[in-house]
C-alpha cells in the first residue's frame, strides 16, 4: 500500500495513521506556527492540540494523529511547503 508525502512516494501498512507514517519516516515537523513561523509536530497524540494538521487529498486542517492512511492518499505538511 503506498501514499505520497511531500511528493515523495512511501510505502506503508493498513490501519496506520498519518501520523505514524510521517513521523516513522523521520518527519517531525508537519505544520508552522502562524505567529512566529515555528515548526510544529505530533504532541498529544489523540485529536485535541491541533498540532499534527496536515492537507490530505486537498483537505485542509486534517489531524494526522487521527486520520487513518488510504490507497493513492496524497499527504501535504505546512512545515514542507
Amino acid at each position: 500500500m503506498g501514499v505520497v508525502v511531500d511528493g515523495v512516494p512511501h510505502e506503508v501498512w493498513a490501519g496506520q495513521t498519518v501520523a505514524a507514517v510521517l513521523v516513522g519516516a523521520g518527519t517531525w515537523a508537519l505544520r508552522r506556527n502562524p505567529v512566529t513561523g515555528e515548526a510544529r509536530g505530533p504532541f498529544c497524540g489523540m485529536g485535541v492540540c491541533l498540532e499534527c494538521e496536515v492537507t490530505v487529498d486537498g483537505r485542509a486542517a486534517v489531524r494526522a494523529c487521527l486520520e487513518h492512511v488510504a490507497e493513492g492518499m496524497e499527504i501535504r505538511t505546512a512545515a514542507h511547503g
